[in-house]
């Protein structure tokens, strides 16, 4: 089970600022078509990634071109492997053994392509995180002929970023990618290990681009398919808008829902925009996040979609200790250390081990309404807000020690026919929200984030956690 605990940081010097969220169901993607075409057998892209699990038949294209009669496309696969695949021949199908299946990390991926070379092998190289992958599944290990032109016309260059020439779109974020026309570059060009924690991270790229070479930086929210290489080769924005330009990046990675720990016992639930969609097809279902923490001053919103309301089996809303692995139901016990939730007609309860105990009875929320948590790990002390406005302050202190275990936000639904839909806001919602920033100028929240809380980043964790 994947989480960011503690002080854990890209450190020093270049920063990336924005990020694209791209949504499966939403057919998100960019795309273009170039005048000419420069160079059919070397070029080099790059991009930083953050996965959201895919459906069992999907592929995550990262980069996809053609020439309308068959196309190249680079992609992760459903269940994490690496895939390139030269359509409908097949004279290149690399396969890697390696699976991807972190959902709360940063990957940076580097496709380098020059089909001049001699050696087979060093026609094509995939990098990840720094380093060459070498080991592809049989039979799928095929390197394209030497001096090989790719599916793209001499006449036409079609791209796509986070799509294809079919059904399979991006499912996570992107952030700082590159294509390199006419060179193939090894990762040094894009990133570097930093010299204290040993975590490869991004740095900025001072070479040239080629004719048809470009940079998204995704900056502009108006343009969020400007290319920033100077070239003018900016892309057809499709059916992403402003609210899909996020901060969460691989030098400030932010808080999402965790996917690998979406426990289900009669219901299931379907995580979508960027994990930080929930939706829940009934009975009993419980989920953590990616950052737990057991120091500080923390703040996060959840906006209950539809279907809040649903008698004794609504949605649940609050915060657990990390490993849930042992909870029984809804209430998360069974094994549970401790947490606290808000149910939408029931009130607001901790939980103990498996023993739940009511601490107000006469708050309720709504579809629509937005619940702000203030979690103070410094004197174990919570604050609820609903829209705003604070309903109700509990100090957990004299109830549980914590000790060293770690606590992160947590959702919960209850058995029979209610089918809950929740959105999560560390910070980038995947709704229109107030541009309301905590005290380090982090996060776009619906509401002001009381003073001396923040945002769940790996920024804000080396700072204050």
């Amino acid at each position: 089970m994947p989480l960011i605990l503690g002080a854990n940081s890209a450190s020093g010097g270049y920063d990336l600022t924005n990020s694209l969220r791209f949504n499966r169901g939403s057919s998100d993607g960019l795309s273009k078509t170039f005048s000419s075409n420069s160079n059919r057998r070397t070029f080099t892209f790059s991009c930083w990634f953050k996965l959201t699990p895919s459906s069992s038949s999907g592929e995550r294209v990262l980069l996809g071109g053609s020439d309308g009669t068959g196309y190249l496309w680079f992609l992760i696969n459903s269940v994490g492997n690496i895939y390139l695949q030269n359509n409908p021949s097949s004279t290149i199908d690399l396969f890697t053994n390696q699976k991807l299946r972190d959902y709360s990390a940063w990957y940076h991926i580097v496709l380098a392509i020059d089909t001049t070379q001699a050696t087979n092998t060093n026609r094509v190289k995939i990098y990840l995180n720094g380093s060459q992958i070498t080991s592809f599944e049989s039979p799928y290990n095929v390197y394209p002929s030497q001096n090989q032109d790719l599916n793209f016309t001499t006449s036409t260059h079609a791209l796509k970023i986070g799509e294809i020439f079919s059904a399979n779109y991006f499912d996570g974020y992107m952030s700082d990618v590159f294509y390199i026309d006419g060179q193939q570059l090894t990762p040094s060009s894009f990133g570097e290990t930093d010299f204290d924690t040993g975590i490869w991270k991004p740095k900025a790229y001072t070479g040239t681009f080629g004719t048809n070479g470009f940079y998204l930086q995704f900056k502009n929210s108006s343009s969020l398919g400007t290319d920033s290489s100077g070239n003018g080769n900016t892309f057809t924005v499709n059916n992403l808008t402003s609210i899909d330009q996020t901060t969460d990046t691989p030098t400030n990675n932010f808080c999402t829902l965790n996917p690998l720990n979406n426990l289900s016992y009669s219901g299931s639930g379907t995580l979508t925009e960027g994990n930080l969609q929930l939706s829940y097809s009934g009975g009993l279902f419980h989920t953590n996040a990616t950052i737990a923490v057991n120091a500080g001053k923390w703040f996060w919103e959840t906006k209950g979609v539809s279907n809040m309301q649903q008698g004794t089996v609504g949605a649940r809303i609050g915060f657990v200790n990390q490993d849930n692995t042992g909870y029984a139901s809804q209430y998360f016990d069974g094994g549970c250390i401790f947490g606290m939730f808000w149910h939408p007609t029931i009130g607001i309860y901790t939980a103990v081990g498996a023993t739940q105990t009511l601490r107000s009875s006469t708050l309720t929320y709504t579809d629509g309404d937005i619940i702000g948590i203030a979690l103070d790990l410094t004197n174990n002390i919570s604050y609820w807000y609903k829209n705003g406005t604070l309903s109700f302050t509990y100090d957990f202190s004299a109830l549980a020690t914590i000790g060293s275990y770690f606590i992160c936000p947590a959702l919960g639904n209850g058995s029979g026919s209610a089918s809950p839909v929740y959105q999560l806001n560390f910070g980038n919602p995947p709704y229109s929200s107030g541009s309301n920033t905590d005290g380090a100028g982090y996060g776009n929240f619906s509401y002001a984030v009381p003073s001396g809380y923040y945002s769940l980043n790996t920024k804000n964790l080396a700072n204050f956690g």
